[in-house]
């Protein structure tokens, strides 16, 4: 369904058109629900009660019904649900606990991990958490992942050959809430970014990604569970006007928070509007493994050693650019055609967004040394570094290219 309010058409979006009555009046556009399998709903939200549909979600049938509930509440409801007593066993989520607290302590030598949207260090954060736990405990992952009601919300609303990741998020006593924002795919670039990618692609953005969270501990209000704002992911501008004062303001003043149970489970579409909130506890310990579920179709049809091309053509562009036998635009069609030229996915431990949302890109570092004339054998050496960061299961000491 298009919420969208009518204004001038055109195939791409500009932060400097977005307006807040708009996308007030969009917040306010829904009609109302009926959802036949939910418990309840709190301030807008769907609450579903696992317990009690052991028997829907083992079911072909209403299995799917349950499913397009979930769909419609994602897509055109609130944005969001959450499911109490995902794990109604809670024990695998204490050993989880466990390894994730041990796996914080020992990286924390290291010094603290980036955040996407909160200064770094003030929370504790495990990147590839998904990988991590699996190497390090085997059996406690698959008691953990063998829960039913992961795959059931992920099939809703990516279909059947999702990939799971995880990044385990910790918010201590009198940790501070994160800036408010939207999610991955174009929720993780610039505006500028963001708005040179047509209208269309906003809208397919949030049908790849599907955004969750399992509590590892009781999350009460004062905690900071998660602040979301019901209905946000309908306002179609919403990757290029996130970051506006005004908007941002508007959220700060009508977000709403659901209080969490060690075992629940909260799933999101990415284009709402979210943030971590501020733990304002003395004891609390706020854990939560943060589940990023990516569709099957986020992938292309063959492999590639794009790495292996770029060393490859680098010298040609090189020579081309200094001889004047090619314009900048001319080799960046050729990068674009030869480097990869997504940020993602990568390892965020050793390749971190220090300069903003994403890592620098094999594309972009191709363009960054024909700018600053590097020599083939120093790009070379830096292909090399890039690809290592962008690995696991290898030391992490850096290599000496």
């Amino acid at each position: 369904m298009d919420y969208q309010v009518e204004a001038e058409r055109t195939s791409w979006y500009r932060e400097s058109d977005c307006s807040l009555s708009d996308f007030v009046t969009v917040l306010n556009a829904g009609r109302e629900r009926l959802l036949r399998y939910a418990a309840r709903s709190a301030q807008g939200i769907p609450v579903y009660e696992c317990l009690d549909l052991e028997e829907v979600v083992s079911s072909d049938v209403e299995r799917t019904q349950l499913q397009s509930e979930w769909v419609d509440v994602l897509r055109d409801g609130a944005g969001v649900f959450v499911l109490k007593h995902a794990f109604a066993d809670t024990g695998c989520v204490d050993e989880a606990t466990a390894i994730f607290e041990s796996i914080i302590e020992a990286e924390k030598k290291s010094g603290p991990a980036a955040d996407h949207f909160a200064k770094a260090g003030a929370n504790d954060r495990i990147w590839n958490a998904q990988e991590k736990l699996c190497v390090t405990a085997p059996e406690v992952f698959t008691r953990y992942f063998s829960n039913q009601w992961l795959p059931a919300a992920a099939e809703a609303w990516l279909g059947p050959s999702f990939q799971v990741t995880s990044q385990v998020n910790v918010v201590r006593p009198g940790g501070q809430a994160q800036q408010a924002h939207r999610d991955y795919h174009l929720g993780f670039q610039t505006a500028e970014v963001a708005a040179s990618f047509p209208a269309h692609v906003h809208g397919m953005s949030a049908f790849l990604t599907l955004q969750g969270a399992v509590a590892h501990s009781d999350m009460p209000i004062e905690s900071g569970p998660t602040k979301l704002l019901p209905s946000s992911q309908r306002y179609a501008q919403g990757y290029v006007a996130w970051r506006r004062p005004d908007f941002r303001e508007y959220f700060e003043n009508n977000f709403v928070q659901m209080p969490l149970g060690k075992g629940d489970a909260i799933f999101f579409n990415p284009a709402l509007f979210h943030a971590a909130g501020s733990n304002r506890t003395s004891h609390v310990q706020r854990m939560a493994n943060l589940l990023q579920i990516s569709s099957a179709y986020g992938r292309a049809m063959e492999v590639v050693n794009r790495t292996r091309m770029s060393e490859t053509l680098y010298p040609v562009l090189r020579h081309r650019l200094m001889t004047g036998n090619m314009t900048e635009f001319e080799a960046r069609s050729v990068i674009a055609s030869c480097a990869e030229g997504y940020s993602f996915p990568t390892n965020l431990d050793r390749d971190p967004p220090v300069r903003g949302l994403a890592p620098e890109s094999q594309g972009q570092m191709m363009l960054r040394a024909l700018r600053e004339d590097w020599e083939p054998a120093e790009f070379a050496r830096a292909l090399a570094k890039h690809a290592w960061r962008r690995g696991t299961g290898e030391s992490d000491n850096l290599i000496d290219y």
